[in-house]
């Protein structure tokens, strides 16, 4: 788990993001700060969709760490946090192929926009990791996204 920054109305705000170790997204949000609130909102949404990780890397962000550990005594789960920059390598590099789209945007006009936006880049990636779709008659992205536009 890691966050990146996105430019919108001119400041810069979060894109809180999670792979799993085969580099699958596990789910993404847009926040307008980096805090303990943000980073347990990702988590909720993150956990609910996806189920209780065993464990869940992430860099040194305290706001992170906060997050987890506050998941942690409220739901009674043994979530263990690892936080070492080495083993962030996997979402680090998931990053380059969302900034690659991004940076020639110049950043958005409005957070609705950026979200709206971010989503579906997060979509298509999904789709070009063969990963929203687990039916083996369905190989190609344009075949993953003509069956979700039915």
């Amino acid at each position: 788990m890691d966050e990146t920054y996105v430019k919108v109305n001119g400041k810069w705000k979060y894109l809180y993001r999670a792979v799993d170790k085969e580099g699958n997204t596990i789910d993404y949000l847009l926040r307008a700060k980096r805090n303990k609130r943000a980073a347990r909102k990702f988590f909720n949404k993150a956990i609910d969709s996806n189920g209780v990780p065993d464990k869940i890397n992430i860099d040194k962000s305290g706001s992170n760490k906060a997050g987890i550990e506050g998941y942690n005594q409220e739901n009674g789960t043994l979530i263990e946090i690892r936080q070492c920059k080495y083993l962030n390598n996997i979402v680090e590099q998931d990053h380059r192929f969302i900034k690659r789209i991004i940076r020639p945007m110049l950043g958005f006009k409005s957070f609705l926009s950026a979200s709206i936006t971010l989503a579906g880049i997060e979509v298509v990636r999904m789709l070009k990791k063969n990963q929203l779709l687990k039916r083996k008659s369905v190989a190609s992205s344009f075949d993953q996204f003509c069956w979700l536009a039915q």
